[in-house]
C-alpha cells in the first residue's frame, strides 16, 4: 500500500468511526413517547399490551405519556375546516391534551382492539382530529402499532394495518414494530399469551434510529 492510499484508508475509517458514533448517540437518545389506547373496556387486551409497552419504555429511559381516548372527552371532526389544518379547534375538549403532547413526541403508540374489523371508534375520533394539528406533525416521528382481535385470521388484521400503514406514509412517519395479538377475546385473554412480553419487549428496545 502506498502512502496515498494509507492516508485514504485511514480518513475513511475515522469517517466511519464518526458515523458509527453519531448513530450510537442517536439510537440510545431517550425519547418522548405518547400512547394512545382506544379499548373501552377497564382491562382491555390492547390495553394490556400498551401497559407492557410503557413499563419497557421507562425501564429503557423513556419519558411516556399516556392518552386512553375511550374515558376522554374527544369530539369527533366535523369537517368544518375552521382549523385550516393548522390552527385551533373549535372544540374545546381533551384533545387538546394530545395536541400539547404530540407535537414534540419522538414516536406515538396506537393501541387499539379490532371493532367490527377497523379501530375502535374513540381512537378514530383521535386520529381524525389530527386533521386540526396536520401542519405540525408532518416531521419524522416513531409509531407503533398494538393492535388485539378475537378472531385468529391473518387476512382479518390487514384492514387496521393498512390504514396504520398509510397514515404513516402520510405523515412522514416511520413504522418502530407492530404486536398483532390474535385469539384474544375476554378481558385479560392476552395475559395467557406472550404478546404482553412481545410488547414489553418493543418498548425497551425502541431507539430513535431503529
Amino acid at each position: 500500500m502506498n502512502r496515498r492510499d494509507f492516508i485514504k484508508g485511514g480518513i475513511a475509517a475515522l469517517a466511519l468511526s464518526a458515523t458509527a458514533r453519531i448513530l450510537k448517540a442517536e439510537g440510545s437518545k431517550k425519547m418522548k413517547i405518547l400512547v394512545l389506547t382506544g379499548s373501552p373496556r377497564p382491562g382491555g387486551n390492547s390495553t394490556t399490551l400498551a401497559e407492557n409497552f410503557i413499563k419497557g419504555a421507562e425501564e429503557a429511559g423513556h419519558t411516556v405519556v399516556r392518552f386512553d381516548a375511550a374515558f376522554k372527552n374527544v369530539h369527533p371532526c366535523i369537517g368544518c375546516n375552521k382549523c385550516g389544518m393548522d390552527g385551533p379547534c373549535i372544540f374545546k375538549d381533551d384533545f387538546e391534551f394530545v395536541r400539547e403532547h404530540i407535537v414534540d413526541a419522538d414516536a406515538v403508540v396506537f393501541a387499539t382492539p379490532m371493532y367490527y374489523f377497523g379501530i375502535s371508534a374513540q381512537l378514530k375520533a383521535v386520529i381524525d382530529r389530527f386533521y386540526a394539528i396536520n401542519g405540525k406533525i408532518h416531521r419524522s416521528k416513531k409509531a407503533v402499532l398494538l393492535m388485539t382481535y378475537a378472531n385468529t385470521a391473518v387476512a382479518e388484521a390487514e384492514p387496521i394495518k393498512k390504514h396504520y400503514e398509510v397514515l404513516l406514509r402520510y405523515l412522514g412517519w416511520q413504522d418502530a414494530g407492530q404486536v398483532i395479538a390474535s385469539g384474544v377475546w375476554p378481558v385479560g385473554a392476552v395475559n395467557h399469551t406472550d404478546y404482553p412480553e412481545k410488547a414489553y419487549e418493543l418498548g425497551k428496545n425502541i431507539r430513535l434510529s431503529s
